[in-house]
């Protein structure tokens, strides 16, 4: 059997999920994909421990300390976190950069960082597929317990 150009027929190959939507994704990148700032590292902490310090203040004034409430530490250390990360992501969004403004600021004329994303972007996506893939052979078990576990009104949408 030969097709129209007298070739043997090629085996079917699987179809590459990851290749079509990495390419998605890099077209659509000059509009979506946005550069932020992160501040990482002894930066974090030492606005945690500014917040720890203030919050820890805070509520001494208002009479609650360490001896009053045995737990509050825990207490103070979960909110300056929450009061750390909101500060961050307020200043991360108040800064952003699209990708042309970034390639511009690198010199980058040929567009090489869009060709490093859409590696990693295709090997993240990879990666994923892989892992999912590994976890098929239990999905059966997983889909029937979660089924059983889901109570009636949330199925009839109540």
């Amino acid at each position: 059997m030969t097709d129209k150009d007298g070739l043997p027929p090629q085996p079917a190959q699987p179809h590459d999920w990851s290749q079509d939507v990495t390419t998605d994704l890099v077209r659509l990148m000059p509009r979506d994909l946005i550069f932020t700032m992160r501040f990482l590292g002894e930066s974090q902490h030492r606005l945690q421990r500014h917040f720890q310090d203030f919050i820890e203040a805070e509520m001494a004034s208002g009479g609650m300390t360490r001896q009053t409430h045995p737990m509050i530490h825990a207490f103070i250390e979960r909110h300056a976190i929450v009061l750390r990360d909101f500060v961050f992501s307020g200043v991360s969004l108040s800064r952003q950069f699209h990708v042309d403004e970034i390639e511009k600021l690198l010199g980058d004329a040929t567009s090489l960082l869009r060709v490093d994303i859409w590696d990693d972007l295709k090997s993240h996506i990879e990666a994923a597929e892989r892992q999912f893939r590994s976890q098929v052979p239990g999905l059966p078990h997983l889909l029937s317990a979660w089924e059983t576990s889901t109570p009636a009104s949330a199925e009839d949408g109540q």
